[in-house]
């Protein structure tokens, strides 16, 4: 996988940055919304603090956000803002399989400092622990020029 990846179409750190910033706002509107449905399903009552059942909920909403982007397209909004796209190891669209993988390690990867995500800059492959363990990897794909 690493052998066709280039260094030079990596995204770099403040262009990420952007990305997961951007998809942050999204994510979190989305979340507001899936909570107001939960709300109205519940009768208009508040839901508890300690519900595990919303939790689950929440995550699962933001697994299928993410992973309907990444499997369609490859690329978040935010992705597409920042000309950023995901796709596999053979330079295909990555499965909802891949999709889930990546998501699940993604949340580790924030749990120890972030290392997860330092990975990149660590690592000699420049991939992050999503990226290896989901067999996918993040492009940049600059402006063409197109004037002549």
């Amino acid at each position: 996988m690493t052998k066709n990846l280039s260094v030079n179409r990596k995204p770099g750190p403040f262009r990420l940055l952007g990305v997961m910033l951007y998809d942050i706002m999204l994510l979190v509107s989305v979340l507001m919304v899936a909570a107001a449905l939960a709300v109205a399903f519940n009768g208009g009552e508040a839901i508890g603090a300690n519900n595990p059942f919303f939790f689950i909920y929440l995550i699962g909403v933001a697994f299928v956000f993410y992973g309907w982007f990444w499997t369609h397209g490859g690329q978040t909004l935010g992705m597409r803002a920042w000309r950023i796209y995901l796709i596999s190891g053979n330079n295909t669209g990555i499965s909802w399989q891949q999709a889930f993988l990546r998501f699940v390690v993604g949340i580790f990867s924030w749990l120890p400092l972030g290392l997860g995500y330092w990975w990149l800059w660590l690592s000699p492959d420049k991939l992050s622990w999503h990226d290896i363990a989901s067999g996918s990897y993040l492009i940049y794909s600059p402006k063409q020029n197109t004037s002549k």
